[in-house]
């Protein structure tokens, strides 16, 4: 799996010099952070809209999209991936409700 995001992130990264009329993620770059967050909100509740209507393809379909605007978001404010997939092996063999009380130390 951490292929396919290396690869994305490669191309969104190329995205940003593109032009905003020929690439859509250009163009949410060009628009700014607002844009992008918004973006991720509408995805999270396509998720949301997707689940209560009970359809797993429509479920992969919409948590795809959802995922694509959130590397969008990375690749916006130049945070790799890999910072993701690390934070995500640190938190492996810890009790979740452990993890959720240190961050409030």
């Amino acid at each position: 799996m951490n292929e396919i995001l290396i690869k994305l992130e490669q191309i969104l990264e190329q995205r940003k010099s593109a032009k905003s009329d020929e690439s859509y993620v250009a163009s949410l770059y060009n628009k700014g952070i607002y844009e992008i967050l918004k973006k991720i909100s509408e995805e999270s509740d396509e998720v949301i809209m997707a689940t209560k209507d009970g359809s797993n393809d429509k479920i992969i379909y919409e948590i795809a999209d959802l995922w694509f605007h959130t590397l969008v978001l990375l690749r916006f404010k130049q945070i790799k991936v890999e910072k993701i997939t690390n934070e995500l092996s640190r938190r492996f063999g810890l009790s979740g409700l452990k993890e959720k009380a240190n961050r409030n130390n």
